[in-house]
């Protein structure tokens, strides 16, 4: 069983309508990819770490930015490969331009021998809740539904 992992779903209110800050995965597996692919930042958690304190790793390892501020729960996920993600809810404001991410290496291309870099995330964008339900990995849409309620919206 995959090992679980924790992660920061922030958050915005622009001109009356929330808005959430996705992640693209980088690497060569993803650049195709876009409905269905995008998730909150996250990642695993260190043996006996807290998961709040893992979430604000994660989210600063992937974005380079530490996120600041009172952490909302939005409870647990199972997603379909087995992996069970824990998120918290953050408002905050995040320049998508500012994304600085971890690399990650893999062979590529397929056999060749050959080890590449990649970001872990390639591009993060603010979405509303509608498009967001499109674009999240659809284990994560739990997470916009908890957080819209939260945040005294109507899950779309």
């Amino acid at each position: 069983m995959p090992n679980p992992s924790a992660g920061i779903l922030l958050f915005k209110h622009c001109d009356g309508e929330l808005q959430v800050l996705l992640a693209h995965p980088g690497g060569p597996l993803w650049r195709h990819r876009d409905d269905g692919a995008w998730s909150i930042p996250k990642g695993e958690l260190a043996p006996g770490e807290a998961a709040d304190v893992a979430a604000r790793r994660e989210f600063a390892e992937e974005t380079g930015v530490a996120p600041d501020g009172v952490l909302q729960t939005l409870g647990t996920v199972r997603q379909r490969g087995g992996k069970q993600v824990e998120a918290f809810a953050l408002e905050g404001d995040f320049d998508v331009t500012s994304l600085r991410s971890n690399p990650f290496g893999m062979e590529w291309p397929p056999r060749s021998g050959q080890l590449a870099s990649f970001p872990e995330i390639d591009r993060v964008e603010w979405f509303s809740l509608p498009v967001a339900r499109r674009r999240i990995l659809d284990g994560q849409l739990p997470f916009l539904d908890r957080l819209a309620l939260l945040q005294g919206h109507a899950p779309d």
